[in-house]
């Protein structure tokens, strides 16, 4: 029988845990991960990193496609250096990478960016939104930017909205405000969208911190139509990372439900999934299971990420 994956692809989404170069940048607050640092992040340890990455990357959804992901979302990437580094690296330098980056203000200098295959992803635009948020003292509080990138898939014409929200650390409820400022943003990118082209495609993806039922992802879906699949892959079993050995969602890819409507669409929506093959993962002890991340403190353990991959896949008609 034929092997039909040809017309099948996939766009991930992917947490890559901190990928900072060995430089230190005096604009940033990079301070650990220098060879000096606690963390003592060396060339090695970095260039170990960059090899284990692009052998996740260059494996999701390979079994539904038959190859690496046209479309990679990005998020903890430092510079453009370190994704110059990464498409160059063994695992990636044969797929062909180009990459879409701009340094954001975040105090920690971590961006988001996207990775494309030119052959399958033509980008026409690309640009960066803001979230402003203020702290307690009404200061502006810098985060990281939303990536939206504009391109033809399959001759259709694509807009990917990457995003890294603000983290939950000091509190759930406390910090939620904040993601509910990122979403509101994402709503209005969409809006502003939809009034030069209302039967827009659109893609949504990133690390939200939020799960598919926090009020932040159910107001993005809600207001712009976007239909998330990760609300039926999340399960007590299944998510993308783990804290307190609870499985949370933090990692979705959302989409316009014209991805749906085979008539006025070439690119149809066919699976989604949390890409978490064994190797990804903590082989033993009381982590079994859980990613096998880079560090866990101050401690080096090698991995690849405190994240899994998610990705979808698409079939081209």
């Amino acid at each position: 029988m034929a092997n039909n994956d040809s017309n099948k692809f996939s766009i991930a989404f992917y947490n890559i845990e901190n990928l900072f170069d060995i430089e230190n940048d005096p604009n940033t607050n990079d301070d650990d991960f220098l060879p000096t640092s606690k963390k003592r992040w060396t060339q090695k340890r970095y260039q170990n990193k960059l090899m284990k990455l692009g052998s996740v990357i260059s494996k999701i959804g390979e079994d539904k496609t038959n190859t690496a992901p046209a479309i990679i979302g990005l998020a903890e990437v430092e510079n453009s250096k370190v994704l110059s580094d990464l498409v160059r690296s063994k695992n990636l330098i044969n797929e062909a990478y180009s990459y879409v980056h701009y340094d954001s203000s975040d105090e920690r200098g971590i961006d988001v960016a996207l990775l494309y295959k030119n052959d399958v992803f033509k980008v026409e635009n690309s640009e960066t939104f803001s979230v402003y948020l203020q702290n307690e003292l009404g200061e502006q509080d810098y985060t990281r930017d939303i990536l939206m990138v504009q391109g033809k898939l399959h001759h259709e014409s694509v807009y990917i909205i990457v995003n890294h929200w603000s983290s939950r650390r000091e509190g759930e409820k406390e910090t939620e405000y904040k993601r509910i400022a990122a979403a509101n943003k994402v709503n209005t990118i969409i809006s502003m969208l939809k009034k030069d082209e209302p039967n827009a495609k659109i893609i949504v993806m990133g690390d939200f911190n939020d799960n598919p039922n926090s009020n932040s992802i159910i107001s993005m879906e809600k207001e712009n139509n976007l239909y998330n699949p990760y609300k039926t892959v999340w399960s007590r079993e299944k998510g993308s990372l783990n804290h307190n050995f609870q499985w949370n969602q933090f990692d979705q890819i959302l989409f316009s439900t014209n991805f749906f409507d085979l008539n006025t669409t070439s690119l149809s929506f066919d699976h989604a999934n949390v890409f978490n093959s064994k190797f990804l993962t903590q082989y033993h002890g009381k982590y079994k299971g859980q990613p096998f991340r880079t560090y866990v403190g101050k401690k080096y353990k090698g991995g690849y990420s405190d994240h899994f991959p998610v990705y979808i896949v698409l079939k081209a008609s």
